[in-house]
């Protein structure tokens, strides 16, 4: 009896590699203090399948290179900047597509190898890196300064207070933009009395 099933990091035959793959959101923030919610992204529809090969070069903080089917072409593979904010449901999957190799590789893809990977993930970082991304906490805003604080995030759905460097700060609005916390507190209730 013979085990079909690859052991640790080897990869089936006819298959170049593994990449970890994410799906574009149904709803991503645009505008001033993220106010603006649009569907999928101005290049991928929502729920568009996106392949994240390793890093390459850094496009900056938050973003990443991803690969996918344009909202206008379906049909071609094109290589873009994405917001990871934009982002969810991040997996594992199999690369067999020649094209998808193609799109993969970019500038450096060798068309005597079209079914080689030129840096490609292994399976158990690939998904490594998904299980953390799945599991990340909100980011935090706070009001006057346009960027999350680099260093604090948190949970979903985010506490009502939080203090920072002895400062308390209060849940202000929630959103699919992150939580955006406030130095002034909310304002009180007015109940009429009898």
């Amino acid at each position: 009896m013979t085990d079909t099933e690859p052991a640790g990091g080897e990869t089936p035959d006819g298959l170049p590699g593994w990449c970890l793959v994410a799906n574009v959101a149904r709803e991503t923030v645009r505008g001033e203090s993220g106010l603006g919610i649009q569907h999928g992204t101005k290049h991928f529809r929502a729920g568009a399948l996106l392949w994240l090969p390793p890093v390459r070069w850094d496009p900056g903080h938050g973003r990443r290179h991803a690969v996918g089917r344009h909202r206008g072409n379906g049909r071609r593979y094109v290589n873009m900047v994405v917001r990871m904010d934009d982002l969810e449901n991040f997996r594992v999957k199999g690369v067999y597509s020649e094209a998808l190799v193609r799109g993969l590789n970019g500038y450096d893809h060798d068309p005597a190898a079209p079914r080689t990977l030129q840096n490609p993930w292994t399976r158990e970082r690939a998904q490594e890196w998904a299980d953390a991304r799945n599991h990340f906490r909100e980011p935090l805003f706070i009001e006057g300064h346009p960027y999350a604080h680099p260093r604090i995030f948190v949970p979903n759905p985010p506490l009502a207070e939080i203090r920072i460097d002895g400062e308390t700060l209060h849940l202000a609005r929630y959103g699919t933009g992150g939580a955006h916390y406030s130095r002034t507190p909310p304002p009180t209730e007015w109940i009429p009395g009898p």
